[in-house]
């Protein structure tokens, strides 16, 4: 004992007091590094230890936001977003998992696609599993809870109309943006703005904490169209059963209201379903009626004698000899079907007499038709705002022959698509005058800045016409309604090939007008390559046009004549010579 007291009491009191400091110091070394680690802000303090430690665990997450709708005129859905789940996994996370087999069990794929996918991925963070998947199926996935396997909500487009719409709505890429129709005309009214939100994830990162909402998703506009889908489906259904009696390869069909120039159904044959569009090409997925053009042929001729009318030189009852049935102009025969004799330039549009027409545009020019064209909006764009829309063609020629000048009057030599011709014809429809076509839902008809095209007097004798087009000495006569008065006009157009006009390929046409006595709708209807005898455009396109104005007047209540002819005479559309 008393040595090892000696050996303690020999300690030097410096040495206590220099281990004392150097503890002191070491202490005070690890206190300072707390304080300047924790509290202060500097290069390496608190702040860059906490933007370190939230790069490695704070992740920010897009919200979705929800696309707006497009609805009809009614409010009836055309396209709306439903929520789905898009599947995706850390591929050096899974890849190592025992339960592969599971997770392909559950997605609904055999396990050997699974491993190839993940091969391909191999050196990557991310790859997707299924993309768009419904809730209640991603949640079987993601209750499996296996690392490195998670879902992100989303937003899918639906389109409860499907095909009978297809061509007039579009429809959406994988990530939500119009790529096609309405959808991308509207894109930037449509799309909405995602939110942001922030959470920390785990070192197999999954989030375990939601710290917050960063920015809230901004929903979408909808937007409400003129097209009516009660008239859609109408239309749509007339049209296909069109194609299968006639054997076409295509057709579309366009109606209007004259008065505010909405557009209230277009429809188009082949159709494509926008639920399902994967198998789809773009012959099936275009809108025929604004994007196709062709010569429109006879559908002309009541703008031809637009500018007869207003040259001052002829009126509806002007006679004109039509005999032999056939004219030469230059080295080009044109003939009628038969000798239809002397008679009125009325009976030379309803007859749509190639002689009549050729006597007319010799005497007043080519210059007064191509003005009245322009005036009527052909060979320029509709302004609707569809992407793809043609403008159509007007000749440009400095020097014209003889028959260039009389085809022209025969709808020959320029372009312009389904739409443009419905909506020079209701320049008719409209006393005259040409409102401004919309595909969007107009709330009111007084503000609409229609445009005087023609005068009152003239757009009255060219319906005058037009109702005789559709009489017994016509060539519309299945165009008529029953209980209805209707006008129109037929085109029978050879289509153009690589080498010319095709001698068996025809387009069958009719626009026509309803209800004639208080004109308001425009139809027009395009058969592309009709089969068989029945080709023109009084056998195969007329009778369309009669059974869609036929629900076109019922839907919207306009009512039924027990004599139509004799309102019609009392009115002033009396019946021609």
């Amino acid at each position: 004992m008393g040595k090892r007291q000696s050996a303690t009491s020999t300690v030097a009191p410096w040495r206590l007091i220099a281990v004392m400091l150097l503890l002191l110091v070491l202490a005070a070394l690890v206190l300072g590094r707390l304080v300047l680690i924790q509290v202060l802000d500097q290069e390496r303090g608190a702040a860059f230890l906490k933007h370190q430690g939230a790069l490695r665990a704070v992740r920010t997450a897009e919200i979705p936001a929800y696309r707006g709708m497009v609805v009809d005129r009614r409010g009836e859905p055309l396209a709306i977003s439903t929520p789905v789940v898009t599947l995706w996994a850390d591929p050096k996370l899974l890849s190592g998992s025992g339960r592969l087999a599971e997770l392909a069990a559950a997605l609904g794929r055999p396990e050997s696609w699974l491993i190839d996918r993940l091969a391909v991925y191999a050196n990557k963070r991310f790859m997707y599993l299924e993309r768009n998947e419904m809730p209640d199926h991603a949640r079987k996935v993601l209750d499996l809870k296996i690392a490195g396997v998670a879902g992100q909500r989303a937003y899918q487009r639906f389109y409860p109309a499907g095909e009978v719409a297809s061509q007039v709505i579009g429809l959406t890429n994988v990530d939500a943006k119009g790529i096609e129709g309405v959808e991308k005309a509207y894109e930037a009214v449509l799309d909405g703005q995602p939110g942001q939100r922030r959470y920390i994830k785990d070192l197999h990162g999954d989030a375990i904490r939601d710290i917050g909402v960063v920015s809230e998703a901004q929903p979408g506009r909808s937007i409400a169209l003129s097209i009516d889908l009660r008239l859609q489906y109408l239309q749509h259904r007339e049209l296909q059963r069109a194609i299968a009696e006639t054997g076409a390869e295509a057709g579309a069909a366009v109606t209007i209201d004259a008065r505010t120039g909405e557009i209230l159904a277009m429809t188009n044959h082949p159709v494509f379903n926008p639920n399902g569009a994967s198998g789809s090409d773009f012959a099936t997925r275009r809108n025929r009626v604004v994007t196709d053009v062709f010569e429109p042929g006879s559908t002309m001729k009541p703008l031809t004698l637009v500018a007869a009318l207003e040259s001052g030189a002829f009126t509806i009852d002007s006679v004109i000899d039509t005999s032999p049935g056939r004219i030469k102009v230059g080295r080009k025969v044109l003939p009628d079907p038969m000798d239809y004799g002397a008679i009125t330039v009325s009976r030379v549009i309803e007859k749509s007499s190639q002689v009549g027409v050729t006597k007319i545009a010799q005497a007043i020019g080519h210059e007064p038709v191509l003005s009245v064209y322009r005036r009527f909006g052909l060979g320029q764009s509709s302004n609707i705002g569809f992407p793809g829309e043609s403008s159509g063609s007007l000749p440009n020629r400095e020097r014209w022959s003889d028959i260039e000048k009389v085809t022209l009057a025969f709808g020959y030599g320029l372009t312009a698509t389904p739409l443009q011709l419905a909506h020079a014809y209701s320049v008719f429809a409209n006393n005259g005058k040409q409102a401004p076509l919309s595909l969007i839902k107009r709330e009111s008809e007084s503000e609409i800045p229609a445009k005087r095209v023609i005068d009152e007097e003239t757009a009255r004798q060219i319906l005058t016409v037009l109702h005789r087009v559709t009489g017994d000495e016509g060539t519309a006569k299945k165009a008529r309604v029953a209980g209805f008065s209707v006008g129109g006009k037929t085109g029978t157009v050879h289509k153009v090939g690589a080498g010319g006009y095709l001698p068996d390929q025809y387009l069958a046409l009719f626009v026509g007008i309803a209800p004639i006595e208080n004109p308001r709708y425009v139809t027009a209807i395009v058969i592309d390559q009709p089969k068989g005898d029945n080709y023109g455009g009084g056998s195969a396109a007329a009778p369309v046009y009669s059974r869609i104005t036929d629900g076109v007047l019922r839907l919207y209540n306009e009512t039924p004549q027990a004599d139509p002819e004799s309102k019609l005479q009392l009115a002033g559309f009396g019946a021609g010579q």
